[in-house]
C-alpha cells in the first residue's frame, strides 16, 4: 500500500516535542523513519525494535543530524529502562505488540516535563469511534489513489521492508481506562485511518 498511515501522522507527533534539545526513545522504531525525524529536530535518539532485520535496515539508512540516532535490538518488555532519563518517548504503531501496562514503565522513564506520545491501533468502543473509523474508508481510498498515481508518474514505487504485524488490538475503552489509571492527565483521541493519539506530559 503506497500510502503509509503512520508516516502521515509524523508531523502531528513532532508538534508535541518539548522545547530544546533532549534525549528521545522511539519504541518499535522499525526502519527508523520517525527516529531520523527526531534526530533532524535535534534530539539524541535511542531507536529500539525487537526485529533484528528492522534494526539492520534502520542502521543502513544512517542519521541526518544534527542529532544522533543509536539503534539496538531489544525486547522492551524484558529490558529495564533508565528512570527519568528521556525527554520524549514515542510509540508509533508499537504499543499493541506489548502489554498495555508498558505505559507505566514508559512513564517512569520520562524526566519531569517529558512527553510520551503513542500513535496506536485499537478497536472502536463507542459510536463516535465507529463513526470516525467508517469515515476514514473513503479518505483512505482517495489518499491511496493519489499517492499511487504520483509514484507511477515518478517511475513506480520501490519494494519496502515490512515490519512484523500483530492483528490483535486493544479496544479504545481499554486504552482510555489504562491511560487514565497509569498516566493521570493524559489525553486520548481517535484519528482518521484507524489510529488514536495518546499524549502525556509528566508533571514536575
Amino acid at each position: 500500500m503506497p500510502f503509509n498511515h503512520n508516516d502521515h501522522y509524523h508531523p502531528l507527533l513532532l508538534r508535541h516535542l518539548p522545547p530544546g534539545p533532549g534525549v528521545a526513545l522511539d519504541v518499535g522504531c522499525g526502519t527508523g523513519r520517525f527516529a531520523r525525524r527526531l534526530a533532524a529536530a535535534g534530539l539524541t535518539v535511542d531507536g529500539v525494535d525487537s526485529s533484528g532485520l528492522m534494526v539492520e535496515a534502520a542502521r543502513a539508512s544512517g542519521s541526518p543530524g544534527p542529532g544522533k540516532v543509536k539503534y539496538r535490538q531489544a525486547d522492551m518488555t524484558k529490558e529495564p529502562l533508565p528512570i527519568e532519563h528521556y525527554d520524549y518517548i514515542s510509540c508509533v504503531a508499537s504499543l499493541h505488540h506489548m502489554p498495555i501496562e508498558m505505559l507505566g514503565v514508559l512513564e517512569e522513564a520520562l524526566v519531569p516535563g517529558g512527553v510520551l506520545v503513542v500513535l496506536g491501533l485499537a478497536r472502536p468502543s463507542k459510536i463516535r469511534d465507529y463513526a470516525l473509523w467508517l469515515a476514514a474508508a473513503p479518505v483512505n481510498l482517495l489518499a491511496r489513489v493519489i499517492v499511487h498515481a504520483g509514484e507511477r508518474l515518478n517511475g513506480g514505487s520501490e519494494p519496502a521492508l515490512r515490519a512484523p504485524i500483530k492483528e490483535t488490538y486493544p479496544t479504545m475503552s481499554e486504552i482510555r481506562r489504562t491511560s487514565r489509571d497509569l498516566l493521570p492527565g493524559s489525553t486520548v483521541r481517535p484519528l482518521l485511518f484507524w489510529r488514536y493519539l495518546l499524549e502525556y506530559t509528566k508533571q514536575p
